[in-house]
This record gives C-alpha cells, sequence and structure tokens, in this order.
C-alpha cells in the first residue's frame, strides 16, 4: 500500500449522505452476556440519559499501515475526545477518551498534506486524498467519501453498546475494532473471538487463505489459539485485488493502447491502494442510498457494491439496512482500539454464529 503523506490530488465528492446519521436505528433484542448478538433493523439510535459527564472510556487508535494515517474522529453524542484529528506514523498508537455514552465515528486519512496552522494545502484547502474533513487536521465534520468508518453507540437502550465497521460511504483503508473490558467483569466473560470484527479488502495487507496467527502461541486482534477467530477464507488474492467495481474506483487505471480495456477487466492490475467510493456515495440516488420511496428494508436491496462489498468483508456494513450481519451489540462499559492495516484476513463473526 502506497498512502504517502504528500498531497497528490483527488476529485473526491463531498456530495454525501451520512451513513451513521442515516443508519442510526436501535434494537432492542436482549443480549446474552458469552456472545455477540446482531440487531434487527435498527430505529433511530436513541441514546440513553447521560450518566455523567466522565471521560473514562478508552478509544485507543493504532496505525499498523507502513504509511503515516491521519485519524479523523467526530462526536454525535456524548463528550469525545477534545482531539478530533492527529497524524499518527506507522506503527504508533494513540489512547483517548470518551464519555460513557458517547456516540461518534473513527476513520482514517490518506495522503494529507497540512500546513503550520493545521489547515489544508491542497487544491480549494483540501488536506488528504480520502477521508478528508474540510481540510482541517482536527476534524469537526464528517470525512468525505470514500471511507472505512468504525462507528460506535456506546449507550444504546436496555444498558447495550452497539458498533461497527461501515463501508457505506466506501473503503479506503482496511480496519480491526478490538473490544477492551476495561475491568468490566460482564465484559470480560465475552469470547474476544465474537467481538472484534476485521475488514480486510486491501491487497497489500491480505493474509493467504490458510492464514494461522495463533502459532508459538501467539494472540491476534485480543483473541488465540484458544478461542480463533472465523476468517473469511472464501477470496484470493486476485478477487480480493479486483473486487471494486470499475466505475466506483477513486483512481481507475488508464486504459490501455487505444483505450479499450480487456474483458474481464482484471486483465488489468489495479495499485495496491485502491480506495472505493459506495455507489450510494458515487451516484447518491435513492435506490443506491435506501433514501426517498427505498426507506425501508422492504424497499432497499443490496446493490452491485455493497454485494461485492459484503463478500470481502462480511462482518461489515455494505448498505443501510445491513443491521442483521454488521451490528455487534455487547454490554455497557466497554473500550475500543481502533486498528488501521490489521494485517491478516476479514473476519467472519456474524454468519458463523
Amino acid at each position: 500500500m502506497a498512502i504517502a503523506e504528500t498531497f497528490k490530488g483527488s476529485s473526491i465528492s463531498l456530495n454525501r449522505t451520512s451513513s451513521f446519521a442515516m443508519r442510526l436505528r436501535i434494537c432492542c433484542a436482549v443480549l446474552a452476556l458469552a456472545s455477540t448478538a446482531v440487531a434487527g433493523h435498527h430505529m433511530k439510535h436513541k441514546v440513553e440519559p447521560r450518566q455523567n459527564g466522565n471521560t473514562n472510556i478508552p478509544l485507543m487508535v493504532a496505525n499498523w499501515c507502513d504509511d503515516t494515517v491521519y485519524p479523523g474522529i467526530l462526536t454525535q453524542g456524548g463528550t469525545g475526545p477534545q482531539n478530533g484529528g492527529f497524524q499518527l506514523k506507522p506503527g504508533n498508537n494513540q489512547t483517548l477518551y470518551v464519555s460513557g455514552d458517547w456516540q461518534g465515528r473513527v476513520w482514517g486519512r490518506t495522503n494529507c498534506s497540512f500546513s503550520s496552522s493545521g489547515q489544508g494545502s491542497g487544491n480549494n484547502g483540501q488536506a488528504c486524498q480520502t477521508g478528508d474533513c474540510g481540510g482541517a487536521l482536527a476534524c469537526k465534520t464528517p470525512g468525505a467519501a470514500p471511507a472505512t468508518l468504525a462507528e460506535f453507540t456506546l449507550l444504546g437502550g436496555t444498558d447495550q453498546t452497539f458498533y461497527d465497521i461501515s463501508l457505506v460511504d466506501g473503503y479506503n483503508l482496511p480496519m480491526a475494532i478490538v473490544l477492551l473490558p476495561n475491568g468490566n467483569q460482564q465484559l470480560q466473560q465475552l469470547d474476544p473471538a465474537t467481538t472484534n470484527p476485521s475488514c480486510v479488502a486491501s491487497i497489500g495487507d491480505l493474509a493467504a487463505q490458510n492464514f494461522n496467527p495463533y502459532s508459538n502461541n501467539q494472540q491476534f486482534l485480543g483473541t488465540s489459539s484458544n478461542s480463533p477467530l472465523p476468517f473469511e477464507t472464501k477470496n484470493s488474492a486476485s478477487t480480493v485485488a479486483n473486487w471494486c467495481p470499475w466505475d466506483l474506483q477513486v483512481s481507475p487505471p488508464l486504459g490501455p493502447g487505444n483505450g479499450v480495456y480487456p474483458y474481464p477487466d482484471s486483465n488489468i492490475n489495479r495499485p495496491p491502494f485502491d480506495p472505493c467510493y459506495s455507489a450510494c456515495a458515487k451516484y447518491n440516488q435513492d435506490s443506491y442510498c435506501c433514501t426517498g420511496k427505498y426507506d425501508g428494508s422492504s424497499r432497499c436491496s443490496p446493490n452491485y457494491y455493497s454485494k461485492v462489498a459484503k463478500t470481502v468483508c462480511p462482518d461489515a456494513y455494505s448498505y443501510a439496512y445491513d443491521d442483521q450481519t454488521s451490528t455487534f451489540i455487547t454490554p455497557t462499559g466497554a473500550g475500543f482500539q481502533v486498528i488501521f492495516c490489521p494485517g491478516g484476513r476479514s473476519t467472519n463473526i456474524i454468519a458463523s454464529k
């Protein structure tokens, strides 16, 4: 993957629908403490009345990529970290703190260039090729598509926490979420193999189909050989390299010769870092975004983007009504670690339950 810090320019559209705002719906299903439950269709996420303003829930952000990433953090409820964005060099991590009723998202920005004032130094004040938030280092607005999102509602109904990895706005970086029990006995009883999803849809970060990270008693994303993560095993390096539909690539390769592409287009080499718009983010059509007359689980179906996104990242949100196969629910009180470029393969936790 090549996501150098220098600004390279792009034609990313800022005309997008906020997937989190569009999908903040809540399920009041009862959670069995020994496993991760999944929600039915979320109604509007109704955050419980705030108990206190203490920001004592850890939110760790780690960069396992080969290049610098600029995390963006947006608070949509409760009390979030004062710092809405920062530079995170390879191998580094940063621990922030949020309130127990925090609601928000975390994403990674790539190919960024900022002036000394913390503003973008690229065209029209843009700072980053993907995930840009109005050119600001400290984000106060959502990141521009495409961006892989980690979404959290820490205090949902009936003392439950909801979280997910979302590709509804598109995909730019591999991502994993690791639950941190934070000293909570209920959470310590959960099996980490049911709570820690990962989405790896970049060829440069993908492990082999027989990936086994547990040799020599090693741990991976908070799990061990005693209870290993279920990984997606069907996709090959070729399918992951070519999953993004041609029209949704941020930077599709130039046509060979006279501009006529061979069929299938898999004969064209694609770059290791290949951000992908969702159909909703690219075209903003009701049928793709589940809005207007398509706003409803019975009226909105997976589109051509969401279908292929789901094949490479089974545990990730692929479109607005993908709740049952992408929402993770635990008791409240957990902290979380968001990891960019976790390596390995995508998990298949929910479908394997």
